[in-house]
């Protein structure tokens, strides 16, 4: 029985018969493909050629898809994306052996013929008739090209790809009527260049550049004879003929196009002979597509990028706009990443946390008045194993990142303080300070609205021993959690709010903050490493707020440059406000909390912050020309960070200046080698007045279930302790853990909008996790 093709009912015979008989028969038709216009086969083309006119001839020939690069901010690649691997070259940069052999495998007769090859045809059909099926097909190299026009615009699309592939009399007569388009309108060399640049070859090689790199690693204008009739031959059927899984059906196929081509006299018998002799030699390249083979850990900053493409307007009205864009690809992105900042994340991150441990880090550093990303790295890897993630644990969820960010502890003290000193607050402002005292029953809101206590929730400092009065300076050194409470009741949440929305400061699902103390005051919300970190950049830039940038600048494939999104400035608080920052967190990484996170070689400050029972620990810190930001802890929010092991450490507590602290320090010490020592604009504090009969000078960041951000060497009463983990470290008790009103955190904590498995540990949205498990109810209390 003769095969039926789909579509139609009619043989492929049939189907041929058909198609020769309309388009012999057409008079209009019969000039573009080089027919003697009257009198072929004695048929008669009344009614023919208005038919075959009244078809569209207008194939619009998008630009092809190919791979984009891209570089960090000195040029150097970090990775290349793509949707199909393929590199555009013109034909001078194609070998001369490559032209003749697909010429003469696919179409030999292409120079002589139009847009059909009528003896091909009448060939094809008899030979068709003969088999009673379809054993030989007559499409010229210009049909070919019109069909991967086709292929290529109906993309990864598996519905339009069967419909331009779908073998009916209807998509043949359109095929050659735009194969006649073609001839006309490019002429013979360019359809053989774009032919070889859009056909597939193979193991995801789309065009002959891109093959010649994976099967031999060098460019299609070195390929030799047996390497070019290789790659000719896989076109007809690229998985039977591949040579890295059957290296015996290339080898027969190769031979083919090698007989082929001295059978046309673009080579000799003897030459022919000789390359069939000889064996296929490949020097395969694997295929190095997608953020997961990005350099040096940057496979979240690459993923980043893309996210920022897909999201931001500047690219394009839509999201299916944008995407179409980044698909098409050839695109240049020369991106912000400084590779010795990006190394020297890295680095810290593998000597102080294991891939394989409970808890993870990210680090995500910003440069002062550009908000220039310079690194982002993690320590999970990019990818889909175990212990791997493709959450970026630095960015908020609309970039893929968790669902809301982790919540910051103590690192959002700065931001009260820095509203309050705008308000006129004075740095020497004294608060009685209790070790325990209950939340205000009231605290003037935004809009005249009021907060109100009504769960009489209370709170305390970390130790029994932190009793004020205490000043700002050695209250945020100590952390005391009193002290900003009182000092948040006194200006209102609303100041707060205002200078949190002036920092860019959001919750990771990108909503504001809740208007309540706990969120305003001790960091009880989620928010990612790459807020905190840019926001504090604002300290270190003098008050003036940068939006944070990825992408430097875009070239097409075509060398035309696109327009990308700018970081835009604004002032945030006065300077003077900015430069009293600056001086109370210097005295954080000097004689604070953050002591093992101080740099020893230029000017540094900083905050530390751990959350309640532990789950995250902070440390957020900067110079004048590098803001960085450190969190750990468990990415689903289950790990309980004490007597807890990690980067091969014990530790019976994590303080945000004993783990992040450190990560910070060496981080940013590689980060700013060789780079020029600046100074802050340091202000005097005034003294504030001290009961000589209060508590001790503990180094507690404590939150209100008595665990202490302490990194050791300091003890109750201002003793020095002897540094080991946990000694000297005031509120070892974990008493209270009073709730904080109105704040938990829902359930789908991590599982951002890159929510794929993440392996052994990682965080388990919707049920993808074989590690932690799904986030509990966190309760509502006690974040330092």
């Amino acid at each position: 029985m003769p095969k039926k093709r789909s579509g139609g009912g009619l043989t492929g015979t049939q189907q041929a018969a058909k198609f020769l008989g309309v388009s012999v028969l057409a008079g209009a038709v019969l000039a573009g493909i080089a027919l003697p216009a009257a009198g072929v086969l004695g048929l008669a083309a009344k009614g023919t050629v208005k038919g075959f006119d009244e078809i569209p001839a207008n194939l619009k020939r998008p630009p092809l898809s190919q791979r984009t690069t891209i570089l960090d901010s000195k040029g150097g690649e970090i990775a290349t994306v793509y949707s199909r691997d393929r590199t555009v070259v013109p034909l001078k940069d194609i070998s001369p052996y490559m032209q003749k052999a697909i010429v003469a495998i696919e179409d030999s007769r292409f120079y002589e013929h139009g847009a059909i090859d009528l003896k091909g045809v009448l060939r094809a059909l008899n030979k068709n008739a003969t088999s009673g099926g379809v054993a030989q097909g007559a499409s010229t190299l210009t049909q070919q090209y019109v069909k991967n026009v086709f292929v290529e615009e109906a993309g990864d699309d598996p519905d339009k790809v069967a419909q331009a592939t779908q073998q009916t009399l209807g998509r043949k007569i359109q095929e050659l009527k735009y194969a006649i388009q073609v001839e006309e309108e490019l002429g013979k060399k360019k359809i053989l260049e774009n032919y070889l640049n859009i056909t597939f070859f193979g193991q995801q090689a789309y065009g002959v550049e891109a093959a010649s790199q994976r099967y031999f690693s060098k460019p299609a204008k070195d390929l030799d004879l047996e390497e070019a009739a290789m790659l000719a031959g896989l076109v007809q059927a690229p998985s039977r003929y591949d040579p890295v899984n059957d290296s015996e059906e290339a080898r027969k196929r190769r031979n083919v196009v090698l007989q082929r081509m001295a059978d046309v006299g673009n080579i000799t018998q003897a030459d022919a002979d000789k390359a069939k002799a000889s064996d296929v030699k490949l020097k395969v390249s694997r295929p190095k597509n997608g953020c997961i083979t990005a350099v040096d850990g940057a496979g979240f900053f690459c993923d980043y990028v893309q996210q920022v493409f897909l999201a931001d307007p500047v690219f394009g009205k839509t999201r299916e706009d944008r995407a179409k864009i980044w698909n098409r690809g050839g695109l240049t992105i020369k991106t912000t990443l400084d590779p010795q900042a990006q190394k020297s994340a890295q680095e810290s991150i593998k000597s102080h946390i294991y891939q394989s441990d409970q808890v993870a880090t990210a680090v995500t550093m910003v440069e002062p008045g550009t908000g220039k990303i310079q690194a982002m790295g993690q320590s999970r890897p990019y990818g889909f194993g175990k212990n791997e993630t493709t959450i970026n644990y630095s960015v908020d969820k609309k970039y893929g990142g968790s669902n809301y960010g982790f919540p910051v502890g103590s690192t959002f003290k700065p931001f009260v303080a820095s509203a309050a000193i705008e308000q006129g607050l004075s740095p020497a402002q004294v608060y009685s300070s209790p070790y325990q005292m209950p939340y205000p029953a009231s605290i003037s809101a935004c809009d005249g609205k009021t907060w109100l206590n009504d769960a009489k929730s209370n709170l305390e400092n970390e130790d029994a021993s932190e009793i004020g009065p205490y000043g700002l300076k050695e209250a945020m050194e100590l952390s005391v959690n009193t002290y900003f409470v009182q000092m948040i009741e006194e200006i209102g949440l609303c100041p707060v709010v205002d200078m949190v929305d002036k920092l860019g400061v959001v919750q990771g699902n990108g909503t504001k903050l809740p208007v309540a103390p706990a969120p305003l005051t001790l960091g009880s919300t989620g928010i990612s490493p790459l807020v905190m970190a840019n926001s504090y950049a604002t300290f270190a830039n003098r008050g003036m707020y940068c939006t944070p940038t990825a992408i430097e600048s875009i070239r097409t494939a075509d060398g035309k440059s696109l327009a990308v999104p700018k970081s835009s400035c604004e002032r945030a608080m006065s300077e003077r406000t900015a430069d009293t920052i600056n001086t109370l967190l210097s005295g954080v990484t000097d004689s604070g909390t953050g002591r093992k996170a101080g740099l020893e070689s230029r000017a540094n400050a900083g905050k530390t912050g751990t959350t309640d029972e532990r789950k995250n620990a902070w440390f957020v810190g900067y110079t004048p020309n590098l803001s960085g930001a450190v969190w750990v802890g468990s990415p689903s929010q289950q790990v309980n960070m004490m007597d807890i092991t990690i980067g091969g450490q014990y530790h019976p507590k994590v303080y945000g200046g004993e783990v992040p602290g450190p990560i910070w320090r060496d981080a940013m010490t590689g980060a700013l080698e060789n780079r020029e020592a600046l100074a802050f604009n340091s202000v005097t504090l005034p003294e504030a007045p001290k009961d000589e009969s209060s508590g001790g000078d503990g180094d507690g960041d404590g939150d209100s279930d008595g665990d202490s951000d302490s990194d050791g060497g300091f003890s109750p009463g201002g003793r020095l302790g002897d540094g080991k983990p946990g000694d000297g470290e005031p509120g070892d008790g974990d008493s209270g853990n009073e709730p904080i009103p109105g704040i938990s955190v829902p359930a789908d904590l991590l599982g951002g909008a890159a929510s794929q498995g993440t392996g052994g540990g990682d965080a388990a949205t919707e049920g993808q996790d074989s590690g932690d498990g799904v986030v509990e109810g966190q309760g509502s209390g006690g974040w330092d």
